[in-house]
Order: structure tokens, then sequence, then C-alpha cells
């Protein structure tokens, strides 16, 4: 394979180190436009072409790998920017760090788009290319490696066709064909003997994506229920953990007569323990009968149980707490705790990092609210404690253990002015659509939004300027989602697809060596 070399004053100016490198990172950081708060979804379907047509023109391996690892920590920093005020330098370091995993992505793409590609080396393009995406998109969704959040698929959350691929195979099926879709077209630009290979990928993408809206089967309604969100809105400076509940303890206050089946606080909405803080108990107990409905609060702060810090949902009846306490089991890095601290302990003094580590819970809870006019037998919720619902396997483990609702309480105060609450709110619609069963994200100072089983917002979202508690009337659905039943087997295909494109190139490269002729005898 001979790489073709960039020509015209552009061409000479990315032949150069530096500049080279700059376009990478830029390259890397177009497609974070996608993601909320720009929104632009639709540039998704183009927005890896400039990196890919970058790395195509790498002379050597060693070249595609650095293109593939600066465009990665581009596109890491440009999601996460918002982590700047918390983690200062540190995020570039994490950045170059997390950005390596695409250096092999980025051999790959110059193995394969590479010079002028055939139809054999395009139509394998077409599957590994996106193969290899996923592979770095499941390494770096481990938890202690920063977790999946800005994962490609997402950018797709308001579009019902992409949703409904999330039903079949998750955010993965998502990711897959968009980086098709990007590598299609850059066959069709660049590779002049393979166009219409190109041409037949970007049809088979649109067929898939039309056979799956029209043929994948759909949740069946099953009757609805009503859930008041209370978001209290900033509260800072002395006391702001008492002030916070007095406020919850208000906004709830007046949901009386309202018919609710549950109310939702958001994370950290109480700042002691209901074991030892009685009074709290109490409060919360009195909420409930007035209200006439079990209340799901977020307790973060020291057990008398159990030793060190736990952020726990803890669903309060009329007679206090039921019994009902799911432990957060995955925790923000540097957010919650600091990966091996003895370490990494510094970070502390260059930002917002953790003071004492969380402690983890060990197992997920599906709740039992008690039964109610919308609900006669009784309404089964899964929690999630922020983070975790980035994460597919959690929600769809929920949903397959019986909960009827997933509930995420979250906090983005820290990041208030930024795109971190929106990409956050986000979330609920592609957990919704991959489980089949509505996502209700409650959150102490926004976004709060509530999307139903197909992943559609119910009502409007409240902004981070709300200060309030609103009632939603959420459809339940029956069935089990195709992504639920069959799992990550996008996943599986795809390290199926990348293991036989390594061992492609490696019997390759044994049969050149072995056909490599040896010295002239004299």
């Amino acid at each position: 394979m001979t790489t073709q070399a960039p020509v015209g004053p552009y061409g000479r100016l990315l032949a150069r180190p530096w500049p080279r490198a700059a376009a990478a990172v830029a390259a890397g950081a177009l497609p974070a436009l996608a993601f909320p708060a720009p929104s632009l979804w639709w540039l998704a379907y183009v927005a890896l072409v400039p990196w890919l047509s970058l790395i195509r023109t790498a002379p050597g391996a060693r070249r595609a790998a650095l293109d593939g690892w600066l465009g990665g920590g581009g596109f890491l920093l440009a999601v996460h920017h918002w982590l700047l005020p918390s983690l200062h330098v540190f995020i570039l370091v994490l950045a170059a760090l997390l950005g390596l995993l695409w250096a092999p992505w980025g051999v790959l793409v110059q193995r394969l788009l590479g010079g002028s590609p055939g139809p054999a080396r395009a139509a394998a393009a077409l599957v590994a290319v996106p193969s290899g995406w996923l592979m770095v998109e499941l390494a770096r969704s481990w938890e202690y490696l920063g977790g999946p959040w800005g994962l490609f698929g997402a950018s797709q959350w308001q579009v019902a066709p992409t949703l409904k691929l999330a039903s079949v195979g998750g955010i993965w099926l998502v990711s897959f064909l968009l980086v098709a879709l990007n590598t299609g077209i850059s066959t069709v630009i660049w590779a002049s003997r393979a166009r219409i290979t190109g041409l037949v990928g970007l049809v088979a993408c649109a067929v898939g994506v039309a056979g799956v809206w029209v043929w994948a089967p759909s949740p069946r309604p099953s009757g609805t229920v009503r859930i008041a969100l209370v978001q209290p809105g900033v509260v800072d400076g002395t006391g702001s953990v008492q002030r916070r509940f007095d406020r919850q303890e208000e906004l709830t206050r007046g949901l009386a007569g309202q018919r609710v089946d549950l109310v939702v606080w958001g994370e950290s909405g109480v700042g002691g323990d209901l074991t030892e803080r009685r009074e709290l108990r109490d409060r919360l107990a009195a909420l409930s009968r007035t209200v006439g409905a079990d209340l799901l609060v977020n307790v973060d702060a020291r057990r008398s149980d159990r030793p060190g810090i736990f952020k726990s949902s803890v669903l309060v009846g009329p007679g206090g707490p039921t019994g009902d306490r799911y432990d957060k089991m995955r925790l923000v890095p540097f957010g919650e705790y600091v990966p091996a601290r003895s370490l990494l302990g510094w970070a502390t003094s260059v930002g917002k990092a953790a003071a004492e580590d969380r402690k983890r819970g060990d197992r997920q809870v599906v709740m039992h609210v008690p039964p109610s006019a919308s609900a006669p037998e009784g309404l089964r919720i899964g929690p999630l404690v922020c983070f975790e619902s980035a994460f597919p396997d959690m929600s769809r483990q929920l949903a397959h253990d019986g909960a009827q609702v997933i509930i995420a309480q979250s906090s983005t105060s820290t990041f208030q002015e930024s795109w971190a609450p929106r990409q956050h709110a986000s979330l609920a619609a592609l957990r919704a659509a991959e489980t089949w069963r509505p996502v209700v994200h409650a959150t102490l100072t926004g976004v709060s939004t509530v999307a139903d089983p197909r992943g559609r917002a119910v009502g409007p979202p409240l902004g981070t300027g709300r200060s309030t508690a609103v009632v939603r009337d959420v459809p339940l659905a029956g069935g089990t989602s195709p992504y639920v039943r069959y799992g990550d087997w996008v996943v599986l295909l795809s390290l199926a697809i990348v293991v036989c494109a390594c061992a492609a190139a490696g019997l390759r490269a044994i049969r050149r060596r072995v056909r490599k002729p040896g010295p002239a005898r004299p």
C-alpha cells in the first residue's frame, strides 16, 4: 500500500509536524459540537470526515498513531471542557492519557483508507473502522478511566430513528452506524477506485436504519403514573445544606392534593444520615403524609452503620424510611474519589478533587412503591445516582430485574453555566429508548427531565434557572426491548471484526516475509 501524500499549499502545511498536530487536535474536537449544548446533531454524520481524511495521508503507522492520539485527546478535551474549573491543568494530563486509546484506531484507518484503496480494502474499512472505534469507546467506558460520557452515539439523543436503533443494539449500534457513515463518505471523497463501494456502504447504513424503524418491535403501553420532580435551584453560602433541605421541603409541601404516586429529590438533597438524624427522618415522613406519596430522596452523609461517606437513594414513606436503600456503586473519578490516591493525591491541590473518597455500594436495587390509584399493584423503581445514568449496562440491568421506571438523581451545580447539565439530561432519552422504561432525571439545579419509553420528552425540561416542583404523567410500558434481551451484541460483533482484521494483517505480514527473496549467492 502506498500512502497518498497531501498536495497543494494546505498539503505542504500539513506535512509539517506542528501544523499537522494542531489540525489533528481540531479535527478530533469537531464532533463535540454535535452534543448538547450546541446540539448540532446532524454534524455527527460528517464530523469524523476531516479526522479520517487527515489520518489517511499519514506517511506511516507511527504518524497515523500520533494523529489518532492527538485527535482523541482533542475530542476528550472538547467533550469534557467543562471539567476545567475542577481539574485545571490535570484535565490536559487525562486527555493525553485517554487519547492514547485512539492511537491503534489511527493505524487501522491509515492501513485501510490510506493511498488509493480498492473495493476490497474499502469494504473492510466500512466495518473495521467503526468496530475499532467501538473498542475505544468500550475501553474508555470503564469507570476507572472516566466512564462512558460523550459516546459518539449520544449526540443523537433527540433523533427518533436513532433512538429506535438504541432499543435494538444500545448506544453502541448508534455509534457504529455513525462511524460507518463517516467512513463511507470519506471513501466516496478520496477513494477513486472504490467510490461505488463507499456508496453501497452509505445505502446499507440508510437501509439498516429504515429497516429498524419499520420492523423493530416497539414498547407496549401499560398505564401512566404521576411522578413529581423537586428542583430547589442553586443554594450557596453558609448553611447551604440545611437551606436546600428547607427549600425542597417547601416545594414538596406544595404538591399536596395533586395525587402524585412518587416524589423525587435530586442528588445530595439530604445532608445527614437518617438513622442518626431523627429530626430529618420525621420531617420527611411528615412530608410523605402531607403529599400522600412516598419520597425518593438522596442522602450524602457519613453512615452510622458502616464506615465512610455514602451517596444513597432512600425511599421514605409516611412512617419513615421503608428499608429500600441503594448505595451508589460507580463513583466519579476525582469528583468523588481520587484513583490511586497515593500517587495522584496531588490533584486535590490544583483542583476540586475529592478530599475524602466516597464509599461504594455493592449491588443494584429495585425498590417497591406502595399501590396507588394510578398503580394499583404498586410501582417498581430502579434508582441510579448521577454519573451512573451514563452507563447503559446499569439501566439495562434494572430493566432486566423488573424496574418499571428508572430514576436518576443528579446534581451538576458545580458546572451550572456549562454544557454539562444538558449533556447529562440528554442521557435520559437514550437510557429510556434502550430499555423501554421511562427515565426520570431529577436534579438539584437543572436540567431535570423525563423521557418516555421511546425516549421522547414528557413535558418541557426544567432548566438551570428554575426552582420549582412539577408533576409529570409518566407513561409506562410492557415488554422487553431487544437490547435488554440480547445485550451488547454489537460490541461482541465489533470485537470479532477487529480480531479478524488483526489476524488478516498478521497473515499478510507473514506471507510478505516468506515471499521476500533472500540475498543473492556469489
